[in-house]
């Protein structure tokens, strides 16, 4: 990784100060460069932001001006949808350019290998400051230097740092504020924040205001040099935080409830069936009202890139690891192939290199890595399961645009396959989950479902039965999709059936990671 360069060195320093560090030295108006300066990159993540939770979207309750404005300026992609509806994964394939069976992690607590290539690496190796702020899932502690991140302020390094620089609460008595979160061991509604609770603090001393901060400053430091920086705000993952001063900005009874579908009993988790309908309005309020908070965060770092007169300098990037379900099929979390667990936010802008627009032809979340390396012109992975999406960019469009999408929930040994017409699911039903969502019938053998989207865009009625042949093609092409990207590809055994081999690649075989590079 090289040595510490002095902008480094001075905002390493300014770390240590806490959060009146650089930022106290900002300096307004563009910085001059020279002309053959790299352009940078700031690469901004939310967790769980659902794609139709946003008001550029159509969605009229969803209050996110900021990124509304960005969507204004962007290339927006109105069907991207992530490559597994869960965090490690989803965020690992992003980071690699590999479908998650590929990138070797397919489950929550799988530390990705130090040995994968990773778009920091290619970033470092050409030159670029790389840093992270927020969480990115790496399941082991941050160090300087992991996965190409010459400053890896992760989750535990956050964390403590956050709680080091705003002190103790300073929350009034009166203002009732949600419990520490206990995902699991208290009641689905308190760790969904089904009252609707701020998080004990308030706006200044959140840890989203803190992160966009340290951001802000990072690019105030290197505002002469090259940088990728990640921004990855926790927001809106449950509980839902938002600040004191949002308490009670949404009345929970203005949401409607989804509606269960006349199939849905069997599958919705066990943990979920104790919500009652004001339960579930309070916790879909509380997910909107920390998605309005997101939208503030991003402003926060958006408006300093201009105020350093870097915007026209950088490509940004907005998007989500996945979606996230609000009531839809009686859930409220990811973990399963439906639409609102699947369709996530992203847009791109470069001024004077990105022509604003709307693209709603299918990307996939893995298609965002090589766009990255095309668009600024630095060495592609070796190995990508994504294609460029550089045409759409210049206001064209790919040569062989997507027909279908790609994901895999292996904890649940599932994977999808959707169309414009069809959703396509094949479980083996032979896993215990354990996720937590755990059914009636943890183990039901093989299932198949196929939605047609064009009659039943809510995904309710399963045609698997009447529609034998498409079920064969949907196999077809899932496996088709196993075979050329798996690593253990050729250890397939023979003379499976379609659907046996399917059910031994949806196995989860995520990779022992090598020993730590430092």
């Amino acid at each position: 990784m090289g040595g510490l360069t002095s902008t480094r060195r001075k905002f390493l320093s300014g770390l240590a100060g806490g959060a009146s560090g650089l930022l106290a030295g900002t300096v307004r108006g563009s910085v001059a460069r020279p002309a053959d300066r790299k352009p940078n990159l700031l690469f901004i993540i939310a967790d769980d932001h659902a794609g139709y939770v946003l008001g550029a979207d159509g969605n009229t309750r969803a209050q996110t001006p900021a990124l509304d404005h960005f969507a204004s300026q962007s290339t927006r992609f109105t069907a991207n949808y992530c490559n597994a509806p869960v965090c490690t994964p989803s965020r690992q394939s992003i980071l690699t350019g590999q479908l998650p069976h590929s990138a070797g992690v397919t489950v929550l607590g799988t530390p990705l290998d130090e040995g994968k290539p990773t778009l920091a690496k290619q970033f470092d190796a050409a030159g670029y400051a790389t840093a992270v702020f927020g969480k990115m899932h790496f399941n082991r502690p941050g160090v300087d230097g992991m996965h190409g991140f010459q400053i890896a302020c992760t989750e535990d390094v956050a964390q403590t740092r956050w709680l080091h620089d705003v002190g103790p609460q300073r929350v009034p008595a009166d203002i009732r504020t949600k419990p520490v979160w206990h995902p699991f061991r208290d009641p689905a509604r308190i760790w969904l924040n089904a009252d609707d609770l701020p998080f004990p603090r308030f706006e200044a001393e959140m840890k989203n205001t803190w992160t966009a901060q340290r951001a802000c400053e990072y690019m105030e430091s290197h505002r002469s040099d090259p940088f990728a920086l990640w921004v990855s705000f926790q927001t809106p993952h449950s509980p839902f935080d938002f600040p004191v001063e949002d308490r009670n900005h949404y009345q929970p009874g203005n949401f409607p409830v989804p509606e269960a579908g006349p199939e849905d009993a069997a599958q919705i988790p066990l943990i979920f069936r104790s919500l009652s309908a004001t339960d579930k309005q309070g916790i879909i309020a509380a997910y909107y009202t920390s998605a309005r908070f997101l939208d503030r965060s991003v402003s926060t770092v958006l408006a300093k890139l201009e105020a350093l007169g870097l915007d026209r300098d950088t490509l940004v990037v907005y998007m989500a690891d996945h979606g996230y379900s609000l009531g839809q099929h009686g859930r409220f979390e990811k973990h399963c192939c439906y639409d609102p667990a699947l369709r996530v936010p992203l847009m791109m802008r470069w001024p004077g290199r990105i022509a604003p627009g709307v693209v709603r032809d299918f990307t996939e979340s893995v298609d965002v890595p090589p766009t990255l390396l095309d668009m600024l012109g630095v060495e592609p992975f070796t190995l990508a399961h994504g294609q460029t999406l550089r045409a759409y960019l210049e206001g064209g469009r790919v040569a062989k645009p997507r027909q279908e999408i790609f994901s895999e929930y292996l904890e649940n040994e599932e994977a999808c396959i959707r169309t414009a017409e069809w959703k396509f699911i094949q479980c083996s039903g032979k896993r215990a989950r354990t996720d937590g969502y755990v059914t009636d019938n943890p183990t039901p053998g093989r299932y198949y479902r196929l939605f047609n989207l064009n009659d039943d865009p809510g995904e309710f009625h399963n045609l698997a039965d009447q529609h034998p042949e498409l079920v064969q093609k949907f196999s077809s092409d899932m496996l088709a999709v196993f075979r050329t990207t798996h690593p253990d590809a050729h250890q397939e055994p023979e003379k499976l059936s379609d659907a046996e081999a399917i059910d031994w690649y949806l196995r989860p075989r995520d990779a022992k990671p090598s020993p730590t590079v430092t």
